[in-house]
């Protein structure tokens, strides 16, 4: 391979300088060296760029005014001057990697460049052999890896990073679907896979992608692509191109009338840096691209920048302009000097040597011997990595993946004669319209993203919905169930291949033709016809590919939404039971039926306890409850079951008992009258029974379950209830069904049929032999099935919701399922008891009131206990406890006098005033009063 560089002859001039080394060394050619001392007077530095293209005349002047910058500056390198040399590469692999080699016959410490991902893929293996680390500006391809280049770093964004933002763009305005038009080398097709798991994050895809060959490009290739692109059913594209292209594209769009309402396009940051560095544009270029969003690298505004600016301005007097690439550019250099002044402050030297495996090739006229590699090349790679400073585009520093640490982009809108900018994205917040800056010292917030708003193509605010049914001829191959029974709902015209009625089709479509553009489609029958297909596998047919959409009676279930996606369901659904039903006749013990085994004994047991508390309240005051044992035990069931009638004879004396009756009074009457109601019905209308009553008596039992043949009823039962599976019995038609639960399990039949509810409602609306029993256990719908994220389900779904509102969904109803039903006999299976919980408040304040009443009951006779003087008994002995026992039980059983009661309290109330007026006499009198109350009062047995 032929090398450019020095001539021959200024070689031999520097062998006769240095002779007496150069025999010896030619003499042991593997053991060639060069060194320079530690603080050299020079430091070569290379440049590999484009000059003639738009980032390489930004980056060549500012690599230039770098480098005097830093010759210039005496704090940084005192007494070593960086000397620039930079080639050109005309975007070609094969002189780019020539041009490097280039370098390493004249002692290159770093090489800045390449501008191209495609030479830096061939350029990067030379460099990382040779030791020599090469800090790439503009070279963005995401696939360029320090694992596979060591020695390549880049000074720039990955596009990586910026696919991150497309992607983030595409979902925030609720798209799913792009087209991607691309650079078909390695920067174009490498973002675009990028962008393809970027998007795949956020449930988004590539519908379409087309690349561009590199290089000039006929205008009639790019309208032949841009016409397929037309013909797509998304109106997002992604432009990736480079500047020629680019523009060309844009220029045949708008010929093409794609640059007008309903088109989105997003450029990466090819078109900023133009926008940035040619500006302004020919009108007619400018025209191409309204409405445009652009990605541009974003780097935080400082002093320093806008100095630098001022600076660029008077320099190239604008043009061109100074862009991203050219701020990246500039602080590579700076930071290939602050590498090198820590490199000679650790002592590094500056050294090459020839490898001896070159030495070994038999070259030709190559004069690969002439090439060395880098010795202290790892220092300074190490330098680099760990060089932190803050340039131009802000901190300018690497993370552990090598990468440029805070990776953000502005995103801007082409309008009018110029761009503004609607916001930021940035790896730490997504989107925002606050700089990036700013939001580094808050906490990560992904959940706030906003933009200014957007003038659109078509110069419209209105957000576009990003894609149109395709123009391309294609329809939409809908599956539909060729089902064998429930006609009603789907089924094929007889004679035709792909014609299909019922009420499913009929809602499709009046839903497709509320649509506000035309959806061509076709049905294709799916079964064949003499039984019900499997509906988990039309579903599968559609995650597959095989089918576009699937219309018919498909419920909507979970496994089935992981796979697809659902319409708006247009009729409730849900698993139910139907058994057969037998009427009851009333007999003897009907007037027990009203109310529960439990709600009988919690009654009873209440009666006999209101008994108990009135008897307790009224033993001492009321003649009525007192007597011998056994008639104040009968006074107790008397009382206690009188209530019911509220014929009790028995008159209650205190003010606690009364309290007590009146609220149990109530609570009977609540009784009583549910009771009543309850049994009026089961003597006056017909009921039904059946030895199924639900779903959970099904579970519990052996006996065989029918299902309707596709649908999910048998997953449903073996999977989630855990039915066993050779209990199930496969039906196929409504015959079916009434045969095989008149037979029942004795006659190879079934005890039960689980299926949806309106197949069940079609079935009873002609037999009325059966019920449902139970409750519905599950809860869903039915709905159109269509691919994951498909924008038709979405507009489906709205034109759903306005066939229920407008009452077009209930006629279509009407239409199909409205049939007679067995009305003499709808009434419910086993209408529903009195149970506990429905009177279990009453209780609660009937036993509360009961347990107040006698607590204030209980404080009154030890309050009496208290104030009556006891026999004198011995204290601490047994009889004195025993002593207290009996006081207290002949106290709550003798008998109260109400003229000793009113005697009582004059005596307290006499007490008080002495206690007030601190009256000496107050003992004499308490014991007169005591005195007199034992006179009065008699034991009663």
């Amino acid at each position: 391979m032929p090398i450019k560089g020095k001539c021959w002859s200024c070689k031999m001039r520097r062998v006769w300088l240095l002779l007496l080394p150069f025999l010896f060394l030619g003499a042991f050619p593997s053991v060639f060296s060069k060194n320079v001392t530690s603080r050299p007077a020079a430091v070569n530095v290379g440049g590999v760029l484009v000059f003639d293209s738009t980032i390489g005349r930004v980056a060549k002047i500012a690599i230039e005014q770098a480098v005097k910058d830093v010759n210039s500056n005496s704090s940084i390198l005192p007494g070593t001057e960086l000397v620039l040399k930079m080639q050109n590469t005309n975007c070609s692999g094969f002189f780019g990697m020539i041009e490097v080699l280039q370098f390493m016959k004249n002692d290159v410490v770093a090489i800045l460049g390449p501008q191209s991902s495609v030479v830096a893929h061939i350029t990067g293996l030379v460099a990382s052999e040779l030791h020599v680390p090469m800090l790439s500006f503009a070279a963005t391809d995401p696939t360029l890896s320090y694992l596979e280049f060591p020695y390549f770093l880049r000074t720039t964004q990955s596009d990586l990073n910026q696919m991150s933002a497309v992607a983030e763009l595409v979902d925030f305005y609720g798209w799913k679907e792009v087209t991607a038009i691309y650079l078909d080398d390695d920067y174009g097709r490498n973002a675009v896979s990028a962008l393809n798991d970027k998007l795949a994050e956020r449930r988004c895809k590539i519908s379409y992608k087309v690349g561009i060959q590199p290089g000039p490009v006929e205008r009639g290739e790019i309208m032949d692509i841009l016409v397929k692109v037309a013909l797509m059913e998304s109106r997002v594209i992604v432009l990736h191109v480079t500047p020629e292209s680019g523009f060309e594209v844009f220029s045949i769009a708008r010929y093409l009338a794609m640059m007008g309402n309903g088109y989105v396009w997003i450029a990466t940051d090819w078109l900023s840096s133009v926008l940035d560095s040619a500006s302004p544009l020919p009108s007619e270029t400018m025209n191409s691209l309204q409405g445009v969003l652009v990605l541009r690298q974003h780097t935080a505004e400082s002093d320093k920048k806008r100095a630098f600016a001022s600076r660029w301005n008077r320099l190239t007097r604008g043009s061109p302009g100074l862009n991203s690439y050219g701020l990246y550019a500039y602080d590579s250099v700076w930071l290939v000097a602050h590498a090198l002044e820590a490199f000679f402050e650790q002592g590094g030297v500056l050294s090459f040597s020839n490898d001896s495996r070159i030495k070994s090739i038999e070259s030709g006229g190559l004069h690969l011997e002439e090439m060395s590699f880098f010795d202290s090349g790892p220092l300074l790679l190490k330098n680099i990595l760990q060089t932190n400073f803050v340039g131009l585009t802000g901190p300018f520093h690497f993370n552990s993946d090598r990468c440029l640490i805070h990776p953000a982009y502005d995103i801007i809108n082409v309008v009018g004669t110029g761009v503004r900018r609607i916001g930021y994205w940035s790896n730490y917040t997504g989107l925002s319209t606050l700089p990036p800056e700013q939001l580094y010292e808050r906490a990560p917030n992904r959940s706030s993203q906003q933009l200014y708003s957007v003038i659109w193509p078509g110069e419209t605010l209105s957000k576009p919905r990003g894609w149109v049914f395709p123009n391309n001829g294609k329809q939409l191959r809908i599956g539909v169930p060729d089902r064998a029974s429930f006609r009603q709902f789907v089924s094929k015209v007889r004679g035709t291949d792909n014609m299909f009625k019922g009420f499913c089709i009929d809602v499709f479509a009046a839903a497709v033709n509320l649509l506000p553009y035309a959806v061509p489609y076709q049905f294709v029958p799916f079964g064949n016809g003499h039984e019900n297909p499997s509906y988990t596998d039309l579903v599968n047919s559609i995650a597959t590919g095989f089918f576009d959409a699937a219309v018919g009676d498909i419920a909507i279930t979970t496994n089935r939404t992981k796979i697809v996606d659902f319409t708006q369901p247009y009729v409730a659904s849900g698993l139910v039971v139907v058994a057969p039903f037998r009427k009851m006749n009333t007999g003897a013990w009907a007037f027990l039926r009203p109310f529960t085994p439990q709600m009988w004994i919690v009654t009873g047991a209440f009666f006999l306890a209101i008994g108990i508390v009135i008897w307790i309240l009224e033993h001492r005051t009321n003649d009525e409850f007192r007597g011998s044992p056994r008639q104040q035990v009968m006074t107790i069931l008397w009382f206690s079951f009188s209530t019911l009638f509220f014929a009790h004879r028995e008159n209650t004396a205190s003010t606690l008992g009364r309290v007590v009756l009146i609220i149990w009074l109530f609570v009977v009457l609540i009784i009583n009258s549910s009771y009543t109601a309850s049994l009026t019905s089961i003597l006056t209308v017909q009921q039904l029974s059946s030895p199924i009553k639900g779903i959970d008596s099904l579970i519990k039992g052996d006996e065989p379950i029918g299902f309707q043949v596709g649908s999910f009823a048998e997953h449903y039962l073996t999977q989630e209830l855990k039915i066993s599976r050779s209990r199930l019995k496969p039906l196929g038609s409504p015959d079916a069904y009434a045969k095989a639960l008149r037979d029942g399990p004795g006659k190879g039949g079934v005890a039960a049929l689980v299926d949806e509810l309106p197949y069940v409602e079609m079935f009873l609306s002609t037999q009325c032999s059966f019920r449902i029993v139970g409750p519905e256990f599950t809860k869903s719908g039915w709905g159109f099935a269509f691919p994951r994220d498909s924008p038709l389900a979405v507009d489906l779904s709205t034109a759903i919701l306005a066939l229920s509102e407008n009452g077009d969904l209930q006629r279509i109803h009407d239409k199909w399922l409205m049939q007679t039903s067995c009305g003499s006999d709808s009434a419910e299976i086993e209408s529903d008891r009195l149970h506990l919980k429905s009177f279990w408040g009453l209780f609660l304040i009937c036993g509360i009131a009961c347990f107040v009443a006698l607590f204030i009951y209980f404080l009154q006779i030890l309050h009496q206990l208290c104030t009556t003087p006891a026999e004198s008994v011995p204290e601490g002995s047994s009889s004195s406890r025993s002593g207290h026992l009996q006081r207290f039980l002949s106290l709550m059983d003798e008998k109260e006098d109400p003229s000793k009661r009113s005697k009582r309290r004059k005596v307290e109330r006499a007490l008080s005033e002495d206690d007030i007026a601190g009256n000496p006499e107050r003992d004499n009198k308490r014991q007169m009063g005591i005195q007199d109350e034992q006179q009065s009062s008699a034991p009663v047995s």
